[in-house]
């Protein structure tokens, strides 16, 4: 549905001798029909510029973007125009027409494209009852929470049923219960309509909750890509630990482990990883009743992504060397994830 070959975007400063600014950095990928793809990275990452990208927003320095069957880096104009109503987008400030009901608002683009008002009465009817806003149609935007604001903001969007949805941190100005909300709001609509979603975020939980793939970004580039599980499961960059541990470390982590190191001079810190079916294992049980040790449970988390559960336990043993030894083989063999934080 969409590809992406060696796509670069440079920006030119107006200073004089100043250096450019490589805002996209040779990226290639490719995402499914039907999939929901993240793109994550921090402020700077290039993330923006490039969903901007794939609908000609903004156009590359160089390399070829196709979607939908169509290169849109090449077309302009009417041609371009037609492209876009099949590329929609929803942004994280609603951009909504504040002299409009939400009735107006979710017609305003089937009106551009010269739809019938019957049509149209009957579209916007139909988009109502599925992002939820039953009852509010004759509200105006002053009136509604930021959730409905956004809800207004994907029907509108679905009008002209588009084949591609892009989002624009369309969470970020949400609080997490609202968030949840509209991310479920997302996937039932990408499992209803076969959508292909393509968000960019920040946050990591948004990318663990909806994600089938995803692409980390820093400094213009692709540093890591891959099923979000997996990434999960082995985050190989650095930034890409740092946006894992926003969802499987809480973040009083590191201060009960300090605390336990100070409390217990002796035995070994253990972080354990699950994925999938190692996480239903009653590991915890077994290594009491198998090896002769302490064993304390710290800090623990499940988070649930669309191929399956990941979680995290850190768990403090005590023992002779032997029987820790023993136990570190035995979890491993269990096929869970095992590092020594730290040898007390």
């Amino acid at each position: 549905m969409i590809t992406l070959s060696n796509v670069s975007k440079i920006y030119k400063s107006k200073l004089k001798n100043s250096a450019q600014i490589k805002a996209v950095d040779n990226i290639e990928l490719q995402v499914a029909q039907g999939e929901i793809f993240g793109i994550i990275g921090y402020s700077g990452a290039g993330k923006s510029t490039l969903i901007r990208m794939l609908n000609g927003l903004e156009t590359p320095s160089a390399g070829t973007i196709s979607v939908a069957g169509r290169e849109i880096s090449k077309i302009k104009g009417a041609e371009l125009r037609k492209a876009r109503q099949e590329i929609s987008m929803i942004f994280q400030h609603f951009n909504l027409l504040w002299s409009r009901t939400v009735r107006e608002n979710i017609s305003f683009p089937l009106e551009i494209a010269g739809v019938s008002k019957l049509e149209r009465q009957n579209r916007v009817d139909e988009l109502i009852k599925l992002v939820g806003l039953e009852g509010r149609e004759d509200a105006y935007p002053s009136q509604l929470s930021g959730g409905q604001k956004q809800r207004v903001g994907i029907a509108r969007a679905l009008a002209n049923n588009p084949k591609v949805l892009l989002c624009d941190e369309a969470t970020s100005a949400l609080d997490p219960q609202t968030t949840d909300s509209i991310l479920d709001l997302l996937q039932d609509i990408n499992t209803r309509l076969g959508l292909t979603i393509v968000l960019i975020t920040h946050e990591m939980h948004v990318i663990r909750k909806i994600c089938h793939r995803v692409a980390v970004m820093e400094n213009g580039k692709v540093v890591e890509m891959g099923n979000v599980l997996d990434v999960f499961k082995r985050p190989q960059a650095q930034i890409t630990k740092r946006f894992v541990q926003q969802v499987t470390e809480p973040e009083e982590t590191k201060e009960t482990i300090e605390h336990l190191l100070e409390n217990y001079p002796n035995g070994k810190v253990i972080q354990l990883s699950f994925v999938g079916d190692s996480a239903e294992q009653p590991l915890i049980t077994q290594l009491i009743r198998t090896f002769n040790l302490e064993v304390n449970i710290l800090q623990g988390k499940i988070s649930q992504t669309q191929s399956g559960s990941y979680g995290t336990l850190f768990i403090h043993l005590d023992g002779s060397e032997a029987e820790m030894d023993k136990a570190l083989e035995y979890i491993k063999a269990s096929h869970v994830g095992v590092e020594v934080i730290e040898n007390a």
